[in-house]
């Protein structure tokens, strides 16, 4: 039996560089499948989602934003009162089927009505929700099915199946956009968005059998079920402080999302439309190369070793850092640096640690108030933080130093948020046992 849990050369090599044990390697596999099919899948829609961008003005796209979030808000409420109908083990894959059928009906629909701007509008603002519901729906399975300590060590190298699909999924539209067209590449996405369905069910019977979680909670595999109140989610989050620590962490991370990202475009606004191409895709490129490297060989380590409260702090507090050299030196180079390390920093660290978060929270909020926190925050914090840029700007009139001033002590708050989690996550663990 020692001989089997050694494993051969290839098992040892992995078990060194990922600390995935040999009885987790299957479970780890498919799950990293899983992930990267739905990122491929994602990311052959989003093209056509943003091919069509162009064609309306700053004001419009602004509403369209706003309507992704309201119907962000509805998507959340239909998902929580369907969800308490549902037994567990036909939520997630309910879900996927769902959102297939939908692509393929705005296929039909460009299909039969032909181009209509009021088609591409509602494609634009329903990606948006998809957008966020289908990593959301995903990651919950995910601590439906890897214990506490489990999820510190894998939860990273699942993780990079996402960065893997999101290199993967747009060659497909960039290389063959022109021969296929833009309605055929809806058709793929949703059969891909159906390839995971089978793997839902090895996935639950490696959960047992493989990893040994006979009593991680959310079993997705008993006939339990979830409150009938469809706002209950609602309740749970604003109710919860830790629901919403978690919260109001992620609205840190938008903010810096969405401050980085007007300030490169403002920056970059005086190139030619190829230049610009060439930078966008370059820092996708860094991004990418330097997540998956962190993923695979870092992540694991820092969240057993130095525990959530560092892990979740930790892009946060090097933020800091890079707000302050930006205002000494508001370069190009250097906010497309700090763009890299804090895109790389969230795909590789901030990102798994936040979902390990979910690990020890109920059914309710794990199936209810995560989506809420996921997909409505989130949205509602791109409209707020849209806004609270425009005013920063336009109205005050800070220009980039200013902005990284601003920022610098949006990212203390950031990091205390994370500190706090952490710390909540130890003591619920604590008390609630591994």
């Amino acid at each position: 039996m020692a001989g089997d849990e050694q494993g051969g050369p290839l098992t040892r090599l992995v078990r060194a560089a990922t600390k995935v044990e040999p009885h987790e390697i299957r479970a780890t596999v498919l799950s990293f499948v899983f992930v990267f099919v739905l990122m491929s899948a994602y990311f052959i829609l989003r093209p056509v989602r943003d091919s069509l961008s162009s064609d309306w003005t700053d004001v419009q796209l602004s509403w369209l934003w706003t309507f992704t979030f309201f119907f962000s808000l509805i998507a959340v409420s239909i998902y929580g009162g369907v969800i308490s109908r549902l037994r567990f083990k036909v939520i997630v894959p309910s879900v996927y089927v769902f959102f297939a059928l939908t692509f393929v009906g705005f296929y039909l629909a460009g299909t039969l009505v032909g181009e209509s701007d009021l088609v591409n509008r509602a494609y634009y603002v329903w990606l948006s929700v998809f957008s966020l519901f289908h990593l959301s729906v995903f990651w919950t399975f995910m601590s439906g099915l890897y214990n506490k300590e489990q999820a510190k060590r894998l939860y990273a190298v699942i993780a990079l199946g996402a960065t893997a699909g999101a290199i993967a999924g747009p060659m497909i539209p960039a290389f063959f956009a022109d021969n296929i067209g833009n309605l055929n590449l809806l058709l793929i996405a949703a059969v891909l968005l159906l390839l995971p369905i089978p793997l839902i069910g090895a996935l639950e019977r490696l959960r047992v059998s493989d990893l040994g979680n006979v009593d991680v909670q959310a079993d997705l595999s008993t006939r339990q079920r979830l409150g009938s109140n469809p706002l209950s989610g609602f309740t749970k989050f604003v109710s919860n402080p830790y629901l919403l620590a978690i919260g109001a962490f992620i609205v840190f991370y938008v903010i810096m999302n969405t401050f980085i990202y007007f300030e490169l475009r403002t920056m970059l606004g005086e190139f030619e439309r190829d230049v610009r191409t060439q930078y966008w895709a370059g820092i996708d490129l860094a991004v990418n190369s330097l997540a998956a490297v962190t993923a695979l060989f870092v992540t694991g380590r820092i969240a057993t070793r130095l525990g959530m409260p560092v892990t979740l702090a930790l892009v946060p507090f090097l933020m800091i850092g890079g707000w302050l050299v930006v205002a000494v030196t508001p370069a190009l180079g250097v906010l497309i640096g700090l763009q890299i390390a804090r895109r790389a920093g969230n795909y590789a660290v901030t990102r798994p640690a936040r979902e390990m978060l979910f690990t020890i929270v109920d059914a309710e909020s794990r199936f209810k108030a995560k989506p809420i926190i996921d997909i409505v925050v989130y949205r509602g914090g791109d409209v707020a933080t849209a806004w609270l840029y425009t005013g920063m700007t336009a109205t005050l009139g800070l220009g980039l130093t200013g902005v990284a001033v601003v920022s610098a002590v949006i990212c203390g708050a950031w990091a205390a948020a994370g500190t706090f989690l952490g710390r909540a996550y130890d003591d619920k663990e604590k008390t609630h046992g591994t």
